[in-house]
């Protein structure tokens, strides 16, 4: 496996002053967002390790020009919020507080996992620095760019305890992190992750209205992506097996992941 790296010249503009940096599904690389307001610009993810942290600055960079920067995570997970540090000094880093909460008490731990699923990975954490967010604000914050809104938002537990979304008012456009993922089976890494929770994040999600969602992992899409992580999780919710789960959904990664799914539900239903 070579290192997961942010694609490079591969940039889409989905909207008036919107950007998205796909991720052309290579695995542990994050859909990255940049919107450029009239006196600032709003990076989303910075992917993992300083090298990749970099690229999404460069290109940050080149799209913003002399504007400020600022910086938000969907979530504290290594692919999307630990190039942080190539950051520090040219962004300002801004997030919900359950998530600075959660990169504290398992930032270290996330590193060693995520290190072991290869020398890739390894590699690209050998370094790592976790950098706290400078401005945390507590479920709502309202960034003004000029000339163009990001909400964020945090809805609570889902994927994680400090799951968070930045919402484009025009256009209606969702960056949803890992609660949306298009063709890639959620993912469970610990016993924080809450799938009824999670179905209730969803709702809230829609209820957005949004007309464009950027998924955590995948292809741009709309709320039909919403729709089909719900139905896969009503199925784990109902009981289907780990091998019927599997065929129906041969089509997707992250198959290694259906077991946690099942688990999280048997967890909700057992408490």
């Amino acid at each position: 496996m070579s290192a997961p790296m942010v694609p490079e010249g591969a940039t889409i503009q989905i909207a008036p002053r919107v950007h998205v940096i796909p991720d052309q599904r290579i695995e542990f690389v994050p859909n990255a967002g940049i919107v450029v307001g009239e006196r600032a610009a709003l990076v989303i993810e910075t992917a993992m390790g300083a090298a990749n942290g970099e690229r999404v600055l460069r290109e940050a960079r080149r799209l913003a020009g002399e504007r400020p920067l600022l910086l938000t995570t969907t979530h504290f997970h290594p692919e999307h919020a630990f190039g942080a540090q190539a950051f520090v000094g040219s962004a300002t880093y801004i997030c919900n507080r359950a998530q600075a909460e959660e990169l504290a008490a398992k930032g270290r731990e996330y590193v060693e996992m995520f290190s072991g699923f290869g020398p890739a990975l390894e590699e690209l954490l050998r370094d790592v620095e976790l950098v706290a967010p400078q401005v945390v604000y507590g479920d709502e914050a309202s960034v003004d760019l000029g000339g163009i809104v990001v909400e964020l938002r945090h809805f609570g537990t889902a994927h994680t305890r400090g799951d968070q979304v930045a919402f484009v008012r025009e256009g209606r456009i969702l960056f949803a992190g890992d609660l949306v993922e298009e063709r890639f089976l959620p993912i469970f890494p610990d016993e924080d992750a809450d799938g009824p929770l999670w179905l209730g994040v969803l709702d809230e999600l829609e209820a957005l209205e949004p007309a464009v969602i950027v998924p955590g992992h995948g292809a741009v899409g709309d709320t039909a992506l919403i729709g089909a992580l719900r139905e896969y999780l009503h199925a784990v919710r109902g009981g289907e097996e780990e091998s019927e789960l599997a065929e129906r959904y041969a089509g997707w990664d992250n198959q290694m992941w259906i077991r946690s799914a099942i688990e999280s539900f048997d967890r909700a239903r057992a408490s």
